[in-house]
């Protein structure tokens, strides 16, 4: 009998233990992970930790990402009003929930015992179900919670997913949303006022039960009073505080920048590069000059500012305070544009680093036409010859395309490539030169990214003993913390150019010149050291000013979105303006370190800023990029023997060697030197050769239209008739009459300035010029009708 009593004993035990073992599991994995699984707003703030922007979840709640952690006035709040106990139950309150239940059975109200442990469960089960059944999988699960979790880590859990009225969720957005101030500055009354919102959350709008949520906040303030929590002064204070109202919006100190966020880090809290001094400043500087160039029909503005050396985003202005109707939306930062001039530093300092220039190289601007295409200066001026830095700094299109040419379009496009500039993804032949003036698309971070590369190459040559690093064209970061970036290898040769080139380039680039008819430049250059072009595209839709400095790298575009083109949209006009204010509310940073180590002191001729050669006598010591000791001595000056009287020049076959007088003298092309005497008073052209001497093949005449195998369009006026063609040829003497020939036919004379309009057939011809002193020149020409 005892036996059978011991195994029923037994067996009873044992499916209890079996029972408690199943009730322990399941107790052990009755919670969800993770137990909130609902989307967040996208929150972005500056490097600082203020916020720059928000936007909504997914579902249309307005619920930050969880807190880390809860302001004290708010935890002592909410303890006070919903569960004073909270740092000693297990998660349930037996007395809380005994009182709870004998109200309810006893009396029509009814009457929550639920710890905030208890509530966190309720919310994330999102169960509206109040019954006894659900209370008790609430305590169940509640107990679980408070085993695995730490209890700031449930309080955490209560402020970020406990709702405040409307689709207003989690303290940190109900924070600002009705006070526009982050958590961490709530006030008490602002904090007690929020502590009894998620007990009856309808109590929030305006107009409504406003005398219950005043009585109900300060009741609880008048118990943080006699309970000691806040003294006699601030409870006062605290009582006369407003309640919350309408929700407020959202800051948007950076609106294109947190739209870049929730795009690609959703449903994050992102801690950004953003300096927010700085970007309060950028705002105000977009809005002024908005306001100015939306009278002119201008209306968007974009403005990036880049830390040189870390390549973080400090600043991010994607698009003016401007209207829907002229695309406020789109972020101008990231779309490509036509770059206009701003890429001409990066050809300049390629034809420095290869060797092929040198800083101020007298380089070609004349009339030019390269397979039917034929670039134009902004002025619709020609110089003649100017130095390579002038011809950047003055933003000289005709040099840039002769440049371009002879340093290889396929070349300097792949240059474009090492720089990481991604809208450049066609063949080099489908941009042709005008790559160099606007032919090609580049957006203002890939080009901003290009010049802080160039600053940021120089910068580190300067302080890493002749080395240079692999990756310097590394895309920018804007997320705080970020992983390192990796620029690569150390390594003794340059990724794309050599400091020399690109500090002989920065020095260009300081003495930038306006274009004739611009008032107050002095404004502009009285400013701190800066390194900036500006670029204005064909049709006057974009305008560009980028600028770098030791430390920051500034970028600037203005046009309309949509592409319309407008008058005065020019670099100049419109953009160099806020790139200057940029610049003043900057910290001076100085201006860049001389690599010695990448230049070489050589003698220079003043005059060509060529190598000198044998015949200069005007010869300065400049310091040069290395590779400019290989380029050729100075080709403008020969030496010439003249008569006695210095008035013509003579050889041996009219004047005696005795009575010669040998000099050196800076002698220019023909065409280069047409244009070039006029604007240089100081330029003497080469005296004629004495009646009855023996010219040695001299070069005198050359034509300036139409070039060599050139075609000819005959344009057509408003009444489609054919317009005249004018034909312009260069002579060293003015004093010479020139006879012109289409084939067999002479067509006319000029004398001094020698231009000629007629009226040709379409048709192959040979254009013959002949000079009263029998001196000829012959090219073929090809004349067509322009359809």
């Amino acid at each position: 009998m005892k036996r059978t009593t011991l195994k029923k004993h037994f067996k009873t035990h044992k499916i209890k233990l079996s029972i408690a073992l199943v009730l322990f599991v399941v107790w052990l994995f009755c919670l969800p992970s993770p137990l909130f699984e609902v989307p967040t707003a996208t929150v972005a703030e500056s490097s600082s930790g203020q916020m720059l922007g928000a936007r909504i979840a997914d579902d249309g709640q307005w619920r930050f990402p969880q807190m880390d952690s809860v302001p004290e006035r708010f935890e002592k709040c909410i303890l006070y009003f919903e569960d004073e106990h909270f740092y000693w139950h297990p998660g349930f309150n037996p007395v809380s929930i005994s009182k709870a239940l004998w109200n309810n059975l006893t009396t029509d109200s009814r009457r929550g015992g639920s710890t905030i442990t208890q509530q966190v469960i309720r919310l994330s089960r999102q169960n509206t179900e109040r019954t006894y059944f659900e209370k008790l999988i609430e305590i169940f699960q509640a107990t679980r919670l408070e085993a695995g979790f730490k209890k700031k880590s449930i309080l955490n859990l209560y402020a970020s997913y406990a709702p405040f009225g409307g689709n207003v969720v989690g303290l940190e957005t109900a924070s600002w949303r009705y006070f526009g101030i982050p958590a961490s500055e709530l006030s008490w009354g602002q904090s007690a006022a929020l502590a009894v919102l998620p007990n009856a959350p309808s109590l929030i709008f305006p107009g409504k039960n406003e005398e219950i949520l005043k009585k109900k906040r300060d009741a609880l303030l008048l118990k943080l009073f006699k309970n000691g929590v806040i003294d006699e002064t601030t409870y006062q204070l605290a009582l006369d505080e407003n309640l919350p109202g309408k929700p407020l919006s959202l800051p948007e100190y950076a609106p294109h920048l947190t739209e870049k966020i929730r795009k690609e880090h959703p449903g994050k809290r992102i801690e950004t590069t953003i300096d927010f001094s700085l970007q309060q400043k950028l705002n105000n500087i977009v809005k002024e000059h908005h306001f100015l160039l939306s009278q002119n029909q201008i209306h968007n503005i974009s403005v990036l500012v880049m830390d040189v050396n870390t390549r973080e985003v400090l600043g991010y202005v994607g698009n003016s305070p401007t209207t829907k109707e002229h695309n406020n939306y789109v972020d101008v930062i990231e779309k490509p544009r036509s770059t206009g001039s701003i890429l001409k530093p990066f050809l300049f300092a390629s034809m420095l680093d290869a060797g092929e220039i040198l800083p101020n190289t007298l380089v070609a601007d004349v009339p030019t036409s390269v397979n039917g295409y034929t670039p134009e200066n902004f002025d619709k001026q020609f110089n003649g010859a100017v130095p390579a830095s002038v011809a950047l700094s003055r933003s000289l299109n005709i040099p840039a395309v002769r440049m371009l040419r002879d340093f290889g379009l396929q070349r300097f496009y792949n240059i474009l490539g090492k720089m990481n500039q991604k809208s450049v993804d066609k063949p080099a032949d489908y941009y042709g030169l005008s790559m160099i003036l606007g032919g090609a698309e580049s957006s203002l971070w890939d080009i901003t990214k290009a010049y802080a590369g160039m600053a940021s190459t120089l910068n580190f040559f300067n302080t890493s003993s002749s080395e240079y690093r692999k990756n310097e064209f590394v895309e920018p970061v804007y997320v705080k913390n970020h992983e390192e970036i990796d620029f690569g290898k150390i390594q003794q040769n340059p990724s794309v150019w050599n400091a020399g080139a690109i500090y002989e380039t920065f020095g260009a680039m300081q003495k930038v010149n306006r274009p004739s008819g611009e008032e107050n430049w002095e404004f502009f250059t009285s400013s701190q050291p800066l390194a900036w072009k500006t670029g204005t595209s064909y049709g006057f839709k974009d305008a560009w000013a980028v600028g770098v400095t030791p430390k920051y790298a500034i970028g600037i575009w203005v046009g309309n979105a949509d592409g319309e083109g407008r008058p005065g949209l020019t670099g100049i006009q419109a953009a160099a303006p806020i790139l200057f204010d940029v610049l003043n509310v900057l910290p001076q940073s100085g201006w860049f370190n001389i690599p010695y180590d990448e230049l070489v002191e050589v003698e220079i001729c003043a005059k060509s800023g060529h190598l000198a050669g044998l015949f200069c006598d005007e010869i300065i010591t400049e310091w040069i990029p290395t590779n400019g000791a290989r380029t050729e001595t100075c080709p403008y000056h020969q030496t010439v023997f003249l008569n006695a009287s210095k008035n013509y020049r003579v050889n041996s076959s009219c004047y005696s060697l005795s009575e010669m007088v040998q000099k050196n003298w800076f002698v220019l092309p023909p065409v280069m030197e047409h244009f070039y005497a006029s604007l240089h008073p100081e330029y003497h052209p080469l005296p004629p050769f004495a009646p009855n001497c023996r010219q040695d093949g001299e070069k005198l005449m050359a034509f300036i239209y139409p070039k060599k195998n050139e075609t000819v369009l005959l344009p057509k006026n408003f009444d489609e008739n054919v317009n005249e063609v004018i034909f312009k040829l260069a002579h060293r003497s003015s004093e010479n009459i020139v006879y012109w020939y289409l084939d067999s036919e002479y067509i006319g004379k000029t004398e001094t300035f020698h231009e000629l309009a007629i009226s040709p057939k379409p048709g192959n011809y040979i254009l013959t010029v002949v000079d009263s002193e029998g001196n000829e020149l012959k090219e073929g020409i090809q004349i067509k009708t322009l359809q």
